[in-house]
C-alpha cells in the first residue's frame, strides 16, 4: 500500500535535520521510501512511503514523535484509481 504522510515539524526543521543527519530514516526494511517534499517554510514534510500496511509505519513514527506530529493517509495512483473505478472497485 502506498501512504502519503504528513509530518509536521514541531520546532522547525533545525531539530529533525540534526536526528536525520545522526541516525538517517530510522525506519524497517518493511517500509519503503519514494520521495519527499518540503513545504518552502520548512514546517511540513510530505512523503510517499510504502507499506504491506500503516502497522511497520508506526514503528517509524514512534522514532520521530518527540520532534514531528503525523498525518497518514492511504493513497494510490492516479492510474490505480481511475482502473478501480473502471473495474467497479472503488472504495
Amino acid at each position: 500500500m502506498l501512504f502519503m504522510v504528513i509530518e509536521t515539524f514541531r520546532s522547525g526543521p533545525e531539530a529533525v535535520g540534526e536526528r536525520f543527519r545522526r541516525c538517517g530514516r530510522m525506519m524497517s526494511d518493511d517500509v519503503t521510501y519514494h520521495a519527499s517534499w518540503v513545504d518552502a517554510a520548512g514546517r511540513r514534510c510530505f512523503q510517499i512511503m510504502e507499506a504491506a500496511s500503516e502497522a511497520p509505519l508506526r514503528e517509524w513514527m514512534a522514532n520521530w514523535s518527540d520532534l514531528v506530529d503525523f498525518e497518514v493517509i492511504p493513497v494510490m495512483t492516479s492510474s490505480q484509481f481511475w482502473t478501480s473505478i473502471e473495474s467497479g472497485q472503488a472504495q
